[in-house]
């Protein structure tokens, strides 16, 4: 992993407990939780920055938005 950050977070007794439990049940030890987190928070980001990507284009019409896929589409193709 290379240099790290430590974090210092607080969760709910209920969240601590389901956490721990799913590493266990699946054979992880307590440095995996770490890993865990790292990875549920680069999902989250992900899923953030789609929806906001998505946002941009909720005022076009579907018709609109196949154009738009298909110009992408015919660029990608010729470079």
């Amino acid at each position: 992993m290379g240099e790290v950050t430590r974090w210092t977070v607080n969760v709910a007794p209920e969240t601590d407990i389901d956490v721990r439990t799913y590493l266990a049940q699946r054979g992880m030890k307590k440095g995996d939780l770490s890993r865990f987190i790292e990875e549920s928070v680069k999902w989250r980001l992900l899923d953030l920055t789609l929806a906001e990507a998505r946002a941009g284009f909720d005022d076009l019409s579907s018709d609109e938005m196949d154009n738009l896929i298909d110009e992408a589409v015919a660029d990608a193709r010729r470079n």
